[in-house]
């Protein structure tokens, strides 16, 4: 032990004498070593942590696949109201199982009231996740059956607006103006649903107990509820899909006879994969780029031990010569090596540790979890792990060609500079290769990924979102308990909101494009015999009010916009997009075709379209367009038939669409106290410009390239540095040579063109490796991309003359440093 502190100490004293090398090395390890981490903190927290429930690996989720419904995704139609009630008491697989759906709600009776995010769930669901309350209780299947209005509070809601106070337990709060008694606090980290980004977070959960509407018959085609349940000992997945499909043919026996043409088949699969599953490709992706930053430091970091270690051969073969042992020696350089990576792992945790305080907040909403990203021992011991690794790889080649020192030779040599073994300069020019191919398959990565985003800007949204301010807004159903009142609302909002200086118009909706909403209406065309095999006929429905369309800049193609004779009682209109006329009705006129909601079995009546617009991208641009269609709010509950029910309310929530001469911005204020005006209560969601909601929908894609093109970035930056240090060292070991060459007879010109053809071809033979990587690694990135081909030739020829350019250019000062030697100077020095 004494021996091994003894030459620690000795190769700290070492490397304090080259504090520009121990400075560099750290450094680089550090940045590799930082970026690593922090990227690993971020995939440890979404992919590798297990979900904060006991026991998770039993925790399934439990849906439904509708035949012949394309959804998107993983295919699940989520699952209905006849379906909880029917898997919850006829399954045999879960010790517990139940249902849940999102909900917001108008929070008053606590500050400021508040739109806030919330599930309705049933008792199954708390039994399912075995999470205890941190005060008070959960509800029970009793008061979910008997309707009874309690409340359980996120630990944050408790905080921020209860002040953590522990006599909040039998405090009442208006949830929608209604009382709801508080009966239970949830611990800190307690987060179900496990809902993707920062902003979605729930903050209460109430009991599901089914509206009179949701127990209705017709309710057995919405698929909009979710189940999760937990499989009971000894049971596996698939034991449990089979009971699940059991108990689904059993429901589609019950079916009334208008939904006889639904088929649906049961999927049970782990929550942990539902949660992860859209997140894995971009985290694998980032991972694997900052790997690649991290081998080329430490190729880089080889690089310049081995230059150190040519430089200290005489120093080697004067040990050797003295007795000292090769087990010695390769310890030594180890130590070295060793030291210097521990450094920059612990650097690059301070760093990491900054990246995720900073730039958390940056994250894509597209990932879940993202409050449990942090820098846990998991992660830390992943830091420290990587360094120690790091410190291995990086010092083996240095070690031994020191090693393999001629001690003869060398001390014969005395103190002149020749130039390096061949096997030196080729291990040297190894690495450098290596660098430069490794860091044009991040360069074209890089590339692909940005012209996909100036892709998906140039995208035709099909809407104009400039000068467009809008906002959300949900009716509390105590006091618009009725349609007249939300009528009077609706009518009365629009009205004074016309009145405003700089509105040009103003509309109301039920969906909002860029919202990243979706839903989904079967319906029957007149006339339309589908090919065999087809999909059922699905789109997405909004229900419009006012001046929407030109509200929003969706422009006209055929027939006219909704008026206000287009009321309840008159004749049942609507609007479809492009692309529903013409996969129905290709190459014609679709203005008086007819379709109607549903399937062939429902009694609703025929709708008549009046005109048809643009399509219009529903949530990021890079996503396909949908089929969908427009109805008018006052003719929505004659539009379902025989569907609708006496307690149905329609146009109680949705978004608020201005557009002014203005800037949006300034009429954000005028919009809040124009709704404060009418009801003063009424809180309003994301009241935003529409160019802030389209920005919020390429956030994902944005980041992506962001992050990547400065992996990108560095990995080009360190392999040109690799370059420089390859090349000038290259022409300081060969002095002598240049002199001589001089000396005979050679012009400068020549010395510049000879340096700067090893570096080219140094660079040449990288670039067809990296090409022949970027092709490799065309199928891991097809996935993110958009409009491009991971074989786009642009991409690849800049991206390998960018590399050439940048070798030539890291060339350019070794070979000027070269031509300006002193020949006679340079051989009377030798």
């Amino acid at each position: 032990m004494q021996k091994f502190f003894f030459d620690l100490k000795f190769a700290a004293r070492q490397l304090r004498k080259s504090p520009g090398f121990t400075l560099t090395a750290v450094l680089m390890l550090a940045f590799g070593i930082g970026a690593t981490t922090a990227i690993f903190s971020i995939v440890e927290g979404v992919l590798l942590r297990p979900l904060p429930f006991p026991d998770p690996s039993r925790l399934m989720v439990l849906a439904d696949r509708l035949q012949g419904a394309e959804i998107a995704g993983n295919g699940e139609a989520g699952v209905t109201v006849p379906d909880i009630r029917a898997y919850t008491r006829d399954t045999k697989s879960f010790a517990g199982l139940g249902g849940y759906t999102f909900a917001a709600y108008e929070l008053s009776g606590a500050g400021e009231p508040a739109q806030v995010n919330a599930s309705r769930l049933t008792a199954g669901v708390f039994r399912a996740l075995g999470v205890a309350p941190l005060l008070g209780r959960v509800f029970t299947a009793e008061e979910d059956e008997h309707s009874q209005q309690v409340a359980v509070l996120s630990y944050a809601t408790w905080q921020d607006r209860f002040h953590g106070s522990e006599q909040i337990l039998g405090n009442k709060i208006l949830l929608d103006r209604k009382p709801y008694l508080i009966i239970g606090v949830m611990p800190r980290n307690f987060e179900f649903p496990l809902v993707t980004g920062q902003l979605n977070r729930n903050e209460l959960w109430v009991p599901m107990s089914f509206t009179p509407q949701e127990l209705l018959p017709q309710s057995g085609a919405n698929w909009s509820y979710q189940m999760i349940g937990r499989l009971k000992p000894g049971i596996s997945p698939a034991q449990a899909q089979s009971d699940a499909q059991r108990v689904a043919q059993e429901i589609m026996r019950n079916y009334p006879a208008e939904m006889a043409s639904l088929h649906i088949s049961s999927v049970v699969r782990p929550l942990q994969e539902e949660t992860v599953e859209q997140s894995r490709p971009l985290l694998r992706t980032l991972f694997m780029a900052v790997a690649v930053v991290l081998l080329i430091a430490c190729f880089n970091l080889a690089g310049l031990m081995l230059v150190r270690a040519i430089r200290r051969q005489r120093e080697v073969a004067v040990r050797q010569a003295l007795g000292a042992s090769a087990a010695a020696l390769l310890r030594q350089a180890m130590l070295e090596s060793l030291l210097l990576s521990l450094s920059g792992g612990l650097l690059g945790l301070t760093l990491a540790a900054l990246a995720l305080r900073v730039g958390r907040s940056l994250l894509p909403q597209s990932l879940p979890r993202i409050n449990e990203i942090a820098l846990n021992w998991n992660v830390v011991g992943f830091a420290l792990l990587l360094a120690v690794s790091t410190g291995l790889l990086c010092g083996l080649a240095p070690a031994f060609a020191a090693l393999r020192t001629n001690v003869n030779a060398t001390l014969k040599e005395g103190g002149r500079s020749g130039t390096a073994g061949g096997g030196h300069a080729r291990l040297r020019s190894t690495l450098v290769v290596t660098e430069i191919a490794i860091a044009l398959v991040l360069l074209t990565a890089s590339g692909l990924l940005l012209r996909s985003f100036e892709k998906m800007r140039s995208v035709d949204l099909g809407f104009r979102p400039e000068h467009v301010t809008t906002a959300g807004y949900s009716l509390p159903q105590k006091q618009y308990a009725k349609q007249p009142a939300i009528n009077a609302f609706n009518d009365e909002l629009l009205r004074r909101l016309r009145q405003l200086p700089g509105v040009t118009s103003v509309g109301l909706t039920s969906f909002l494009p860029a919202s990243g909403n979706n839903n989904n209406q079967t319906f029957v065309v007149e006339g339309y015999a589908p090919p065999k095999g087809a999909n059922m006929n699905l789109a997405t429905v909004a229900q419009v009010n006012g001046d929407y369309f030109p509200s929003m800049g969706i422009p006209l193609l055929r027939g006219r916009y909704f008026t206000d004779a287009d009321k309840a009682g008159a004749q049942l209109v609507m609007i479809v997009n492009q692309k529903l006329a013409q996969h129905y009705w290709p190459n014609q006129d679709p203005i008086g075709k007819r379709l109607r909601i549903g399937t062939a079995e429902m009694k609703t009546p025929w709708l008549t379209i009046v005109g048809e617009v643009a399509d219009v991208k529903l949530s990021s641009p890079d996503e396909p367009t949908k089929e969908e269609y427009y109805g008018p709010v006052d003719q929505a509950e004659e539009e379902v038939g025989s569907l609708a029910s006496p307690d149905d309310l329609n146009g109680n929530g949705g978004y608020i669409v201005l557009r002014s001469a203005l800037p949006p911005e300034q009429m954000e204020n005028a919009l809040r106290a124009t709704v404060a005006s009418i009801d003063s209560q009424l809180p309003l969601t994301q009241v935003q410009t529409m160019e802030q909601a389209v920005s919020e929908s390429e956030a994902p894609r944005r980041f992506n390239t962001v992050l990547i093109s400065s992996f990108a970035f560095a990995a080009v930056l360190l392999a040109v540095l690799g370059i420089y240090s390859v090349i000038a060292f290259s022409v300081a070991s060969r002095v002598q040579e240049m002199a001589i060459r001089m000396a005979l007879g050679s012009q400068r010109s020549e010395i510049i063109r000879l340096i700067l053809v090893s570096g080219a071809k140094l660079a040449a033979v990288g670039c067809v490796l990296g090409l022949a990587g970027a092709a490799a690694n065309s199928t891991l990135l097809s996935s993110l991309l958009f409009g491009v081909s991971p074989f786009d030739p642009l991409v690849l020829a800049l991206a390998a003359v960018g590399v050439l350019l940048l070798a030539l250019s890291a060339s350019m000062l070794p070979a000027f440093r070269a031509a300006s030697i002193n020949p006679m100077q340079a051989l009377r020095g030798e």
